[in-house]
């Protein structure tokens, strides 16, 4: 059986792609299509890192990715993966890859995904507070769907916040709220246990992507902001995984694929809207699947 690095993943997988596959995968999994447990995690207490399983079955394929988080990496990723696609008619095992860059691009493409949906057409000014691995590839993402005229950035180390703003044609940001008053979308990123984003700085109208904090005792918007309309990838996981939603007591508006497949409830006109984004194995499987007829298209362009 063979194993894909990053870079033949890379090579192997696109946005263009991408973005329509998690769509469908989003639907799909609200519809009850796709079966995915929420994510099961266990603590590495001793080095302050988590090992998590997301699995999921999307018609005769299925997968699971095996992935590590530990925050305090220094010198390689935060973020370690790997996929392993099974035949869910046989449980033969089908192909191996590494999941990192996977779950870089999947998380973007379901933030723009959501931003094609539910932000104002005439969005024009995009917040993002982050300047990693997230930041930038939710800026490629987000330029697929939305063709933004501002795009500001603030961080908590003011030199990566500017080399991220050079490579991007970015506005830094010196503060949290004002790189959130008045835009039209805050893509929220950067690793935090305490609220960033406040909904006294929110503009009406305003859509709020908050990825940056996953766990039962994170957050990354305060209760005010948590009182617009909130959309989820699956309301399972929001209500077992985002300290955002159990610590607000925030109502869960719909799902993202509920709102894709025309079933969702629909958000109050100037009303802000938050989508706080999880990750589900769906959506990595969806990924993976890519990368899986790309893989054996290569093969067989090669033989012949």
């Amino acid at each position: 059986m063979e194993f894909l690095d990053e870079e033949k993943v890379r090579s192997l997988l696109r946005y263009e792609a991408l973005l329509p596959a998690v769509e469908r995968a989003l639907v799909e999994l609200s519809a009850g299509r796709i079966r995915q447990p929420v994510r099961s995690v266990l603590r590495v207490a001793e080095q302050g890192g988590i090992l998590a399983l997301m699995p999921a079955i999307d018609g005769e394929l299925m997968g699971v990715k095996m992935v590590t988080v530990y925050e305090g990496n220094r010198g390689q990723p935060t973020h370690q993966a790997v996929i392993q696609l099974f035949s869910a008619k046989t449980g033969e095992p089908l192909l191996a890859m590494d999941g990192r860059l996977i779950t870089e691009m999947r998380t973007a493409a379901v933030s723009a995904v959501a931003v094609r949906v539910l932000a104002r057409t005439n969005a024009r000014v995009l917040g993002i507070l982050g300047s990693g691995v997230q930041a930038r590839s939710h800026l490629r993402a987000l330029r697929l769907v939305r063709a933004f005229d501002e795009v500001r950035v603030w961080s908590r180390t003011e030199d990566h916040a500017r080399r991220f703003a050079q490579e991007c044609g970015a506005r830094v940001m010196p503060s949290v709220e004002e790189a959130i008053r008045g835009a039209d979308v805050v893509v929220s990123v950067a690793n935090t246990r305490e609220p960033l984003v406040h909904g006294a700085w929110l503009a009406r109208g305003a859509l709020v992507c908050a990825v940056g904090a996953i766990g039962p005792d994170k957050r990354e918007l305060d209760d005010v902001a948590m009182q617009g309309t909130v959309v989820v990838e699956s309301r399972a996981a929001g209500m077992r995984e985002s300290g955002d939603i159990i610590g607000s007591g925030a109502e869960l508006s719909a799902e993202l694929g509920e709102i894709l497949a025309g079933s969702g409830k629909l958000f109050q006109p100037g009303q802000w809207t938050v989508f706080k984004s999880l990750g589900v194995g769906a959506t990595d499987i969806a990924a993976a699947q890519i990368v899986f007829e790309e893989w054996k298209r290569s093969v067989a362009d090669f033989e012949t």
